[in-house]
């Protein structure tokens, strides 16, 4: 037993990072697939449709495997926060302020994160940034200014654009409290934990994009209905138990920098799905941020977290 015990934070860091990468290939994907449907539908709509196919599968899922899905009353306050950080505000907000934004301009405001989770983890988790951790933030970010430089000059009509501009902070900011908050995991099995908050957090999507988007609800394309189907199973299912797992395996500023790769797969996966072009520009922002994302990774091994038994 205490053989078994000891080898939990050699092992829990390597599982991390596997999960950590399979979210951010999925949301990564996302962008493009994203941008497809929304020739057919609006994002807040799309998204929040998404989500409650997701809820869906997830809650059907759970009770295959012969979980209950009844929370117990006094978690109810705790869900609702989770649902509204980890899906309304980052899902919600980030389709919402496309409405002001281009996909470039929201992209680098909503991947500002790891700079508010490398601060907000000091004073409420107690995990002082490293010197590595700094650097690392610096290279990502900088890859992602370097990413999305061409449409940085948009900033200029700020007044125009305010309402976008603080939905894809606001949607930052709140997420990165999450990955920062988020390591002590609900007393529930990870897939209720996560058909619940996909469901309370999509279902107000859906009916803001019903009141504000008027979507032509029949009016989809099998394209964008494949899409659809690919947000419902990867990004808002899949990736999201992937991410609440990793963060209960790796400290959150490291969780947090490595979300940087989501723009570069999602820029890479424009390419071959939207025809987009990959010039030197993007192959040099590569290159930065996947060096931060690197250097973030490497962790000593007394510093790894210890895996906590689901409760």
């Amino acid at each position: 037993m205490a053989a078994g015990r000891a080898s939990e934070p050699r092992t829990a860091l390597p599982v991390g990072h596997l999960l950590l990468l399979t979210t951010a290939i999925g949301w990564g994907l996302n962008w493009a697939v994203l941008k497809a449907v929304l020739r057919d539908w609006p994002p807040l709509f799309a998204r929040g449709v998404a989500g409650l196919i997701a809820c869906g599968l997830l809650a059907s899922l759970a009770l295959k495997r012969g979980d209950s899905l009844r929370v117990p009353r006094a978690l109810h306050g705790r869900l609702g926060l989770a649902a509204t950080i980890n899906v309304f505000a980052w899902m919600g907000f980030t389709a919402l302020c496309l409405n002001w934004l281009s996909v470039a301009e929201g992209a680098l405001l909503a991947y500002s994160m790891p700079i508010w989770a490398t601060f907000m983890a000091w004073p409420l988790m107690g995990e002082r940034p490293t010197t590595n951790a700094l650097i690392a933030l610096v290279l990502g970010v900088a890859g992602l200014v370097v990413l999305m430089a061409p449409s940085a000059t948009g900033f200029g009509a700020l007044g125009d654009k305010l309402p976008g501009v603080t939905l894809a902070v606001a949607a930052a900011v709140l997420f990165a409290y999450g990955a920062v908050t988020g390591r002590q995991p609900l007393p529930l099995s990870p897939v209720v934990a996560t058909a619940w908050q996909v469901g309370l957090g999509c279902l107000p999507m859906v009916v803001l994009g019903l009141v504000m988007e008027h979507p032509d609800v029949g009016g989809i394309g099998p394209v964008a209905a494949l899409g659809v189907a690919y947000m419902a199973l990867g990004p808002m299912a899949a990736c999201y138990l992937t991410w609440f797992a990793a963060l209960r395996r790796m400290p959150a500023t490291t969780a947090a920098t490595g979300m940087l790769l989501v723009p570069v797969i999602g820029t890479l996966a424009a390419v071959p799905l939207l025809g987009e072009e990959l010039g030197v520009r993007q192959v040099l922002a590569f290159g930065l941020t996947l060096g931060g994302v690197g250097l973030a990774l490497r962790q000593r091994s007394d510093t790894r977290p210890t895996l906590r038994p689901e409760s």
